[in-house]
């Protein structure tokens, strides 16, 4: 079974953290299996935890009627928190906590000052599919205390073939300046031995209006933005059993509209919209957003380097420079500066071995895998005016560990796996920003001596899940994860002299869980209860005196539960829908976790319906509850700790298919709901309440030759 799995994998020019799935042809076989959880393919059905696939055809759905992977992880995926509607994932959290975001395995998150902008990374025209892997897990290390969010990406065809797509997206609500359009182009194949695809986006956005007609802020805005991705991945089989593959990525958007924020109060109920620059004066600062993110990965596969066992072996690289928005809060009045705009800064090299080995006697199937990662990872978050606010931090990472699985009988699958992470981070010294919120409230700077911080850790993790029955297969996992994520937060806001008395110790997140999955028939249904602890979790609490949001280390715990259920009614109409429920609390002071990391409740739906052949009809519908777990502070919520109050959103796409052509259609929030999204209500912060989108219109067509 192992050799066939391998041989599935190469055929289909999979990386080896990829997504399979048993069945009787590739095309079924796709969606049901998964390699990120463990680093091989393996059938979903055998993983003792939660795993939620987001497949190709989904993909295109939603791509239909928007480019927005936040949107579509929010629909798609249970126990992932409403999209905020912006470009950032800044309290989008997964169960609660940070996900690590990767592409093929590479990790795109910059945990050492989370930004909070790794969603949004790459073009989800390139995307094969998403694993969405849940709770905390020592596979992978630092940065996925919430779980894993891994990008696959396309593989070549067999058939030499060009596609080429154009749409155009507007608001219905109001139509001035709203006018954008999208051309992606690529070519994919194989030439003998050697395979490739090609792709290239460019995507130009109108202003973005709500419900209202209003322009949305532009903190974290789409208006007047402008990506480009460019994509090629080349491979060539050596051999039955070696194959090389080189994958580039690159990924821009950059917002640079000449509009101005009017900015309203959430707790006057005053949202914040945006209307154009009549001054005549140029904004300050650059354009905001993604400046030009690369990533490359050389990997190299070998199905039998010496007797039932698998090698792996990659080498990868990857620059970021995600820019922000102008501040006035990064003020020095001293210094002639009326404000700022910071950017993180991240450069990543690494190396990964991984090793599959596979043995069999007396009805058990043992799996063996094991290696190494090594990891360097330069952060910082200096101002584009040559500022320091975060220091460059030097991270080196190795870390060696083993996963087992076991099949007893064919009924039981047994999980554990260890990992053993050493850590070392240098920082150079450095002071601490004075910022003013206005001339009388303002940070004290520190001088801040650097040093080394040293983190050793071993994390743990067991899973059991049963087999023998379909209409019942129960699992149970406990994981562990080390995390020094955000650690730049710390520093930026010290106040000690000595970068060793600020407590940036690392968090060991315990994650449990326990769930079952059923199958009659055409129905399907799952469902999954987790509690996450851990003894340094952080924080933010308002400092008055400075204008400053602290950061609190506090220990932690986080519970909560998902459904689902997929029902194919016949061939032509399949419908479905989850529940999500989480839930938080400082456990030092018995209370509640602010929006930052708990979301509200959230009740997704979908239907598929084919009325004909070569059509098909998709809706999609998203409810956020209400959450009030809070009281206001002289008379006014604080932080990141204002009310959630519910609203709905439904999509709706149509395609046909004629010859080599496709049209297709979308409407983004098709009834026009006047609503702010979960984290602009919850969240207090200047400039954060804007509404979300008001009724938008894609159109497009693509041709495959």
């Amino acid at each position: 079974m192992h050799k066939s799995y391998l041989a599935l994998c190469v055929a289909l020019a999979l990386p080896a953290t990829a997504i399979a799935e048993t069945g009787s042809s590739p095309e079924e076989n796709i969606e049901r299996i998964v390699v990120t959880g463990s680093r091989i393919i393996e059938s979903i059905d055998e993983v003792p935890a939660s795993i939620t696939i987001v497949t190709a055809e989904q993909l295109q759905d939603d791509l239909q009627v928007s480019s927005e992977l936040q949107n579509m992880l929010a629909i798609r995926v249970p126990g992932m928190a409403p999209s905020t509607g912006s470009t950032s994932n800044f309290g989008q959290t997964l169960r609660g906590r940070s996900a690590l975001v990767m592409i093929d395995g590479v990790p795109q998150s910059t945990p050492l000052r989370n930004g909070g902008l790794g969603i949004r990374t790459l073009d989800p025209s390139v995307i094969e599919r998403i694993e969405v892997i849940k709770g905390a897990t020592s596979i992978y290390g630092n940065g996925a205390a919430g779980g894993i969010i891994n990008y696959i990406t396309k593989k070549p065809g067999k058939e030499n073939q060009v596609e080429l797509g154009l749409s155009s997206r507007a608001s219905l609500v109001k139509l001035e300046d709203s006018q954008g359009f999208r051309l992606e182009g690529g070519l994919s194949g194989s030439v003998d031995d050697f395979s490739y695809v090609l792709s290239a986006v460019r995507e130009e956005n109108g202003v973005q209006r709500d419900a209202e007609g209003d322009i949305i802020g532009t903190k974290y805005g789409i208006s007047d933005s402008v990506a480009n991705n460019y994509f090629a991945k080349l491979g060539y089989q050596l051999d039955d059993d070696k194959v090389m593959r080189l994958t580039y990525n690159y990924y821009e958007s950059q917002i640079d509209a000449d509009l101005v924020d009017v900015v309203g109060d959430i707790n006057a109920g005053e949202k914040t919209y945006a209307i154009k620059n009549t001054t005549g004066t140029p904004n300050p600062g650059e354009p905001q957003g993604p400046r030009g993110n690369h990533n490359v990965m050389l990997q190299y596969s070998d199905l039998e380097v010496f007797t039932n066992t698998e090698m792996t072996v990659d080498g990868y690289w990857q620059k970021i420079e995600n820019v922000f928005f102008y501040s006035p809060v990064l003020s020095n009045p001293e210094e002639g500066y009326a404000g700022g705009q910071s950017y993180i800064k991240s450069e990543k090299s690494g190396f990964r071995a991984t090793f599959n080995s596979q043995l069999e006697w007396d009805g058990v199937e043992g799996t063996f895998i094991y290696g190494a990662d090594l990891l360097n990872d330069v952060t910082s978050q200096p101002l584009v005016d040559d500022r320091i606010w975060v220091p460059e931090m030097d991270m080196n990472n190795l870390a060696f560990f083993l996963q087992t699985k076991w099949i007893v009988a064919d009924d039981w699958v047994v999980k554990a796996g260890v990992r053993k992470e050493s850590i070392d981070l240098d920082v150079g010294d450095y002071q601490t920003l004075k910022l003013c919120r206005s001339a009388d409230v303002c940070s004290i700077p520190m001088d801040v001596t650097g040093g080394k911080l040293e983190y050793r850790a071993t994390t743990y993790n067991f899973g059991l899940r049963y087999l023998a029955d379909e209409r019942f297969s129960p699992f149970a996992n406990y994981s562990q994860g080390a995390d020094i994520s955000d650690i730049g937060r710390l520093l930026r806001t010290a106040t000690v002299s000595d970068i060793n008395d600020i407590r940036t110790e690392a968090s060991i997140i315990d994650n449990y869980e326990l769930g079952f999955s059923s199958q009659f028939d055409d129905l399907l249904f799952s469902f999954a209860a987790y509690r996450s602890t851990s003894e340094l979790g952080t924080s933010n609490k308002f400092d008055p005196n400075t204008g400053v949001y602290m950061p609190v280390r506090a220990p932690q715990k986080i519970w909560g539960y998902e459904a689902s259920l997929d029902y194919r009614v016949n061939g032509a109409l399949s419908l479905g829908g989850t529940y999500s429920w989480v839930e938080g609390k400082d456990t030092d002071n018995d209370t509640y976790l602010g929006a930052r990391q708990v979301s509200a409740p959230k009740i997704t739906a979908y239907l598929d319906w084919a009325p004909v052949d070569n059509a098909k009809i998709s809706l999609t519908y998203l409810h956020v509850g209400d959450r009030e777990r809070f009281e206001p502070v002289d008379g006014k919520y604080v932080g990141d700790q204002a009310p959630v109050n519910s609203y709905d959103v439904v999509n709706l796409s149509a395609r046909y298919q004629l010859a080599n052509w496709e049209m297709f259609a979308g409407v983004e929030n098709l009834f026009n709901e006047d609503y702010y999204p979960a984290t602009s209500q919850a969240f207090t912060y200047g400039g954060y309440n804007t509404k979300g989108l008001g009724t938008t219109l894609n159109l497009g067509a693509k041709v495959r030759f």
